[in-house]
């Protein structure tokens, strides 16, 4: 078998945005959102692109929205990239939608909490463990919870989450592992074909299962992805070449070694001195080659065993 990732847009919305997925995506939400209890028992799906009061500019992330049966509304979307100003569209999002829940004559009181859930592929809070966390109004010296509970974000960083398929105990390990390694496996595995939803999430996932125009589909938005990711690299190269002209005003190549530095930084949160250091200590042309291998390494370990590769 052969599993299509379910970080692509297409996978994404087939799995969980279809009136079919209706279990799926309640499942996922409950591990999700409420640690695998089962708050939520019914919802409805709505197709974000045709709800344009709330729609902004698309960048590498996937939705989904779910109204749930006691009216909350939840935004549902996977960021594959860190990209600028990032977590303020996650922000505006959620305000947007929960202001525009209002005609001009209807009253505050129909207004209905809103939840963003966001998975994301990099490391966004690296200066804490918490693979989920959780942010509401509070009081700033109390800490206590503004009445209501109307605006919640949360995130699911996947670069955290460490767990062998043996390890897997809860719904919500198991939900965070099939985001993360479905494209790996090659079978259905019977710790993740115990929860039937799950079971049923890697069935539609099965890339033998889709249609010449879903493979196509597909086909096209996993080169979208791959373009993507072959302009971060370009405007990286062109950046290291714009580093080169600062690096020569300000001697030897300090331009260079500051911008390979901040996007590693901003791949993968602060960097152990150590690994600092052996970084600093690469030559122009090593570090030319670091800044287009970025985007092909996706844990500390991978630059790690880089660095031990290809430093001299």
């Amino acid at each position: 078998m052969e599993f299509i990732s379910p970080k692509t847009d297409f996978a994404f919305k087939r799995i969980f945005g279809s009136q079919q997925s209706k279990d799926i995506l309640i499942s996922f939400l409950n591990a999700l959102i409420y640690e695998g209890r089962s708050e939520i028992t019914d919802l409805d799906i709505i197709d974000p692109s045709n709800q344009s009061e709330i729609r902004i500019i698309k960048d590498s992330y996937l939705d989904v929205k779910a109204i749930l049966s006691n009216g909350t509304t939840v935004l549902i979307e996977m960021q594959l990239y860190n990209t600028p100003a990032f977590k303020k569209r996650v922000l505006y999002n959620c305000a947007k939608t929960y202001g525009n829940q209002l005609s001009v004559a209807q009253s505050y009181t129909r207004l209905q909490p809103v939840i963003s859930l966001t998975i994301v592929d990099f490391p966004l809070f690296p200066k804490v463990d918490p693979i989920i966390t959780q942010f509401c109004l509070k009081e700033k010296k109390l800490s206590f919870d503004y009445p209501g509970e109307q605006i919640e974000l949360i995130f699911v960083e996947l670069q955290k989450f460490n767990k062998s398929l043996e390890e897997l105990e809860t719904l919500t390990d198991k939900w965070i592992y099939f985001m993360k390694e479905a494209p790996n496996l090659q079978m259905i595995p019977s710790r993740l074909e115990e929860v039937a939803e799950i079971g049923k999430a890697l069935e539609i996932a099965n890339r033998a299962n889709l249609s010449p125009k879903e493979a196509e589909e597909l086909h096209q938005n996993e080169i979208w992805l791959l373009d993507q990711q072959g302009y971060a690299v370009q405007a990286r190269i062109d950046g290291l070449a714009q580093g080169r002209e600062e690096g020569r005003e300000e001697g030897e190549f300090s331009g260079q070694l500051k911008l390979i530095l901040r996007l590693l930084e901003q791949r993968f949160g602060e960097l152990e001195p150590t690994l600092k250091a052996q970084i600093e200590a690469l030559s122009l042309s090593e570090l030319e080659l670091l800044g287009v291998a970025i985007f092909q390494l996706t844990t500390l370990d991978d630059l790690s065993h880089w660095l031990a590769e290809n430093s001299g």
